[in-house]
C-alpha cells in the first residue's frame, strides 16, 4: 500500500504517552502559561474522544490532534479577546513626511522578523526574546505571536479573534515598542 493511501486509525489507549509532551510543547510555544497549555492539551483529548467517529483516517494521529489543539488555541484566545472588550483603537503611527497617517500593512516594518531570524541562533538571545514576548499583555502577545512567529494572515487572525485589522495593527505597534524596550534593558545594555 503506498503511503498516500494509507489508512491511518485512532488508538486514543496511547494518546497520553505517545502524544502529550509534544502536544504541551506546541501549546506552551503559543499560550506562554503552563497551566493553560496542560488545559488546552486536556480539551484537546476530550474533543478528540468525543469526534473520534469523525476521524478518516487520511492523517497521522499526531497530525489530527494537533489540527484539534490549533483549534483550542484559537478558541481561548478568541474567550480572552471577547472578555477584555471589543474597543476598536485608532492611532497615527506618523505624524509627518509621506507615511503621515494609519499603519497599513504594506508599510509595517519589516526589520524586527528578519532580524530576530537571522539573530535567533544565539540561544541566550532567543531565550532573552522569549521571556520579553511572556512580559507582554496577553492580548499584545497572543496577536503578536501568531502574526510574527506563527505567520498567520492579518485577516484570519481577525476573523477568529473578533477585532479589526486597525486594531491588530495598533496592538502589533504596541507590542513591538514594548519589545523593543524590554530587549535594550534586558539585552542590549548588558
Amino acid at each position: 500500500m503506498s503511503q498516500e493511501s494509507e489508512i491511518h486509525i485512532l488508538n486514543p489507549d496511547t494518546w497520553i504517552d505517545k502524544y502529550s509532551d509534544y502536544l504541551y510543547n506546541y501549546a506552551i510555544a503559543r499560550v506562554s502559561n503552563g497551566d493553560v497549555a496542560k488545559d488546552l492539551v486536556q480539551e484537546t483529548f476530550f474533543a478528540g474522544l468525543r469526534s473520534a467517529k469523525n476521524f478518516q483516517g487520511k492523517s497521522t494521529e499526531r497530525t489530527w490532534l494537533v489540527s484539534i489543539l490549533k483549534r483550542k488555541i484559537i478558541d481561548y484566545y478568541r474567550k480572552i479577546n471577547s472578555k477584555k472588550g471589543q474597543a476598536e483603537v485608532r492611532m497615527d503611527f506618523y505624524e509627518d513626511g509621506e507615511n503621515e497617517g494609519k499603519w497599513i500593512e504594506e508599510r509595517v516594518p519589516q526589520s524586527w522578523k528578519n532580524e530576530t531570524e537571522k539573530n535567533i541562533e544565539n540561544e541566550e538571545l532567543k531565550d532573552q526574546i522569549d521571556i520579553c514576548i511572556g512580559n507582554l499583555p496577553e492580548k499584545y502577545a497572543m496577536v503578536f505571536t501568531m502574526k510574527t512567529i506563527q505567520g498567520f494572515e492579518t485577516e484570519e487572525i481577525c476573523k477568529e479573534l473578533n477585532i479589526t485589522s486597525s486594531n491588530l495593527w495598533v496592538i502589533i505597534h504596541r507590542a513591538r515598542a514594548q519589545l523593543r524596550n524590554c530587549m535594550e534593558k534586558n539585552w542590549f545594555n548588558k
